[in-house]
């Protein structure tokens, strides 16, 4: 598989895979384990992570496999998120869910995530939503710590606007590496917004979560999930893809923000189909088509 340099020394697997809900595909370690190899071998080598997903579970789920096959973590990237706090057993002094992006949060988050994972380093560490009352100056001074300690390597954000982007960056010794958003054939607002344009015009790579818009195209009585299943029906038919969602993975793999879909199925068929997506090829009137069709009329 193609692999895309996000920094000099950081460079993940063009697919990704999440793990948002491992806690839900009721996995044993030795399941863990395998699911890890498996991706490995169709060469997806970065996994994506949040230390919520799961009520706060997953990420230790994963680390349990990790502790049985140590040799697992250096063929592996982890990518992490901090920020949001839920309402949780497992969290009781949280009386609801809020986002907090306060430097004693952030470090605390980070070393529970290295307990969590059974590891000395995050390869990637992203503040999982814009907080309405983050100082950037004290998430720069956890950055900054977090860094010199080696206790993660590189920085990035997901769900931030360009502006939001622009600001916290503002503050930083160090870049941010991605911007980790939602895209999909039926999810445009990014191109709207201007975030993949900033993607783009900062040569930012971003990564990409529900790339095949959570499933809803396969069972919606929606019109306009009717209508693109349809569009998609027809091109994977001329493209000879085996299913839609190839497609749906084939039209943000083509656009030229180079973007990371997260594969999010505990089904490793579909994790497999998603990779044989990067061998298929989109004309631009195909690209379009779809375009269109997640609209529901023409390009002005």
């Amino acid at each position: 598989m193609e692999r895309e340099k996000l920094q000099e020394d950081l460079e993940f697997s063009r697919m990704v895979y999440g793990m948002w809900r491992l806690a839900e595909w009721n996995m044993t370690t030795k399941e863990i384990i395998a699911r890890i190899e498996g991706c490995l071998e169709l060469g997806i080598t970065t996994f994506d992570h949040a230390d919520i997903y799961g009520n706060y579970t997953c990420e230790e789920r994963f680390g349990e496999a990790l502790a049985q096959q140590p040799a697992l973590r250096e063929r592996m990237e982890i990518v992490t998120k901090c920020g949001i706090r839920l309402v949780s057993p497992h969290r009781p002094a949280n009386r609801i869910k809020h986002y907090d992006t306060s430097k004693e949060h952030i470090i605390q988050s980070v070393n529970q995530s290295l307990k969590n994972f059974r590891t000395d380093t995050i390869d990637l560490l992203l503040i999982h939503r814009p907080d309405p009352l983050m100082n950037p100056e004290e998430v720069a001074e956890a950055f900054a710590e977090l860094k010199k300690e080696g206790k993660v390597r590189h920085f990035g954000v997901s769900n931030f606007l360009p502006s939001q982007f622009d600001m916290l960056q503002s503050y930083l010794d160090v870049p941010l590496v991605t911007n980790q958003v939602e895209v999909s054939v039926a999810h445009l607002n990014q191109f709207d917004n201007g975030t993949i344009d900033h993607c783009l015009r900062n040569r930012i790579k971003p990564m990409v979560w529900s790339p095949v818009a959570g499933g809803r195209l396969f069972s919606s009585d929606e019109e306009r999930y009717i209508r693109l299943r349809g569009t998609l029906s027809a091109i994977a038919k001329e493209v000879n893809a085996a299913s839609i969602d190839q497609v749906m993975y084939a039209w943000i793999l083509q656009h030229p923000a180079t973007m990371l879909p997260i594969i999010g199925s505990g089904n490793f068929e579909r994790v497999t189909s998603a990779v044989q997506a990067l061998e298929i090829k989109l004309t631009r009137q195909h690209w379009f088509e779809i375009w269109r069709s997640s609209l529901g009329r023409d390009v002005d």
